[in-house]
């Protein structure tokens, strides 16, 4: 008997319209549905409009190391398993890493259906620059170990894109800043999708000082990369014209960058200009 197939299905992160129509078929088709949380399941599975002839099963964080076993078995008996987070793509900040990995070790057929990302939209939407990028989930709760996180990362060069927490945004956003500093560019995309959905762009300082009076929802934190330390005007104008094309004034870029490198704003200003 041949192996069945393991499928990490994507799910919307705010509007049920976004689902792929493949998600629906491998729905209502699969011999067991692995659901990180089933009330959720039940209500995308209503706006589907599918009803699943399989097996549901919760799948989450409390349980993922006891029933990964039993879902290997299953699959190696030739049944095809679908998992499902609350939103987004199983494995990324959600369970489903330990059952992709038991399965490839047991040689089991691993797909997925793509669909819609907070990780990928937020960084489209910020603003920042989207070429090299890096994503590291949530960041410890503890001060001393989000510290240390953050102290790390503060010479990447790559974009930065976090998931956090609406109780935990602006303590995280000071420590960012006090890691990164205040002036590091940021945008803070909250419920995307959703009815509410809002992005705040500003440095690490200004949305530090807004999210105190509070926000709600599902959060992703996009933080510009750290800039190469500049000697002259030459090594700024790469910085510069990224900067500009992602939507801010040539002006108060070439003052930013003289603000920090002790160049000239007007040297700055012209050699873009005359780079084009």
């Amino acid at each position: 008997m041949s192996t069945g197939t393991l499928v990490l299905a994507a799910t919307p992160i705010g509007d049920p319209r976004d689902a792929a129509p493949r998600l629906g078929q491998e729905l209502a088709t699969a011999d067991v549905i692995a659901a990180e949380d089933t009330r959720r399941l039940k209500r995308l599975l209503t706006a589907l409009e599918v009803m699943p002839t399989g097996r549901v099963l919760s799948y989450h964080e409390h349980n993922e190391a006891a029933r990964t076993p039993e879902l290997v078995e299953r699959l190696l008996a030739g049944e095809r398993v679908v998992v499902v987070t609350d939103a987004g793509m199983p494995s990324v900040s959600d369970p489903g890493y330990r059952l992709v990995a038991a399965a490839v070790e047991a040689g089991i057929r691993v797909t997925c259906v793509p669909g819609p990302s907070a990780v990928l939209m937020a960084l489209a939407v910020s603003g920042l620059p989207v070429d090299r990028f890096a994503f590291d989930g949530f960041l410890p709760r503890k001060a001393g170990e989000r510290a240390r996180v953050l102290a790390e990362a503060a010479q990447e060069r790559r974009t930065l894109v976090y998931f956090e927490a609406p109780h935990r945004l602006a303590e995280t956003l000071a420590a960012m800043a006090e890691a990164f500093g205040p002036t590091r560019r940021a945008a803070v995309c909250r419920e995307l999708t959703k009815t509410y959905e809002e992005v705040r762009r500003g440095t690490l300082a200004e949305l530090a000082e807004w999210a105190t009076e509070g926000a709600r929802g599902e959060i992703t934190v996009v933080v510009a990369g750290a800039e190469r330390v500049v000697t002259s005007v030459e090594d700024a104008l790469d910085g510069i014209r990224q900067r500009v094309a992602a939507g801010e004034r040539l002006k108060d870029v070439a003052a930013d960058v003289a603000g920090r490198t002790g160049l000239s704003k007007k040297a700055l200003y012209d050699a873009a200009v005359a780079k084009g």
